[in-house]
């Protein structure tokens, strides 16, 4: 699909594009974004900021480590948070993207969150993806909707209804978790991993500071001039160098009636949420259930601390809630 849009790019406007870089491909993991970098940056302005730890207690059974999709000799891992509480009710699924510029960040910083909302009764699935130090786009999009389609596979074991299958994401993973409805039925990106027989459709989203957009007026994303941005490691191209790639890769371009009820958990910092008002203005034309939440004077790495994790635990259970009728 990428190549193939590229093709069309070139042929369009008569020109070559520059080859694809693959400088960002280092094979190493890049470890620069991580919940403690991420509150030595906040506390100075926040200094009530406190990150949020794991906790264990006997309401959440944990499995770690689990295989969901194998390429050649790689193995794609998730961890499962599950209420040990016996129900006679199929439970929703909520399965949590983790941020990092789709270059860092790691899936164990959204255990304390699986945690919690297990906690409330929700199955919680964390899974890994191949970041842009392993792989370009689409192959992020690509290992999210196989982890999506596992969970379907697997949804007896755990007990889960496959009408209530949410996807929720943080930053980078807030904007894969907008692509994942934006895409519902979209069999372009459903990659070539594994139980393709199931689907990979998601009946909810949170974009929690998500960008919709890498071409919209309000996107912050794509400035090289002091080094290369997130977005052009993770395409390969400058947005200047192939803008039509930026745009097939954001959620707003895909946006229509498939979407599935979302919600918007956003800091003040605007540019994190770029499109979020266009993106919400389409899925209303469509009567697609929307719902926005802000913490003013808050910074982008909001759902990792307190005081706004607990906020952020309530908001997406009370949607979730709504929209499933739980």
């Amino acid at each position: 699909m990428k190549r193939f849009v590229i093709l069309i790019f070139a042929c369009l406007t008569g020109t070559a594009l520059p080859a694809q870089s693959l400088a960002g491909v280092t094979g190493k993991p890049d470890t620069s974004y991580n919940t403690n970098a991420a509150y030595r940056s906040v506390i100075k302005t926040y200094p009530g900021a406190k990150i949020v730890t794991e906790f264990r207690s006997s309401s959440v059974k944990e499995k770690r480590d689990i295989a969901y999709c194998e390429l050649g000799e790689r193995k794609l891992l998730l961890d499962a948070f599950c209420p040990t509480k016996k129900t006679r009710n199929k439970r929703t699924a909520i399965i949590i993207i983790h941020g990092g510029g789709w270059r860092s960040g790691n899936r164990m910083q959204h255990y304390p969150l699986a945690q919690h909302l297990a906690n409330l009764g929700y199955v919680c699935f964390t899974p890994e993806y191949r970041l842009s130090t392993e792989a370009l786009y689409p192959a992020a999009v690509y290992d999210i909707k196989a982890s999506i389609r596992w969970v379907r596979k697997n949804a007896e074991k755990y007990n889960i209804d496959t009408a209530k299958i949410a996807v929720l994401g943080f930053s980078a993973g807030g904007e894969l978790a907008a692509f994942m409805g934006a895409t519902n039925g979209n069999s372009s990106f459903e990659g070539t991993g594994d139980n393709l027989d199931y689907s990979s459709k998601v009946n909810a989203v949170v974009d929690i500071d998500g960008t919709l957009s890498f071409v919209h007026a309000e996107s912050g994303e794509g400035d090289d001039s002091k080094r290369t941005s997130a977005g052009t490691y993770w395409f390969g191209y400058s947005k200047k160098e192939n803008p039509e790639l930026w745009t097939q890769a954001s959620p707003l371009t895909h946006t229509g009636k498939h979407n599935p009820p979302t919600l918007f958990i956003n800091s003040s910092v605007d540019r994190m949420h770029a499109g979020r008002e266009d993106y919400i203005k389409i899925l209303s034309g469509y009567n697609i259930y929307t719902e926005v939440h802000r913490f003013e004077n808050s910074p982008h790495h909001f759902c990792l601390m307190d005081p706004w994790f607990e906020p952020t635990v309530k908001y997406t259970d009370g949607f979730l809630r709504k929209v499933f009728n739980k």
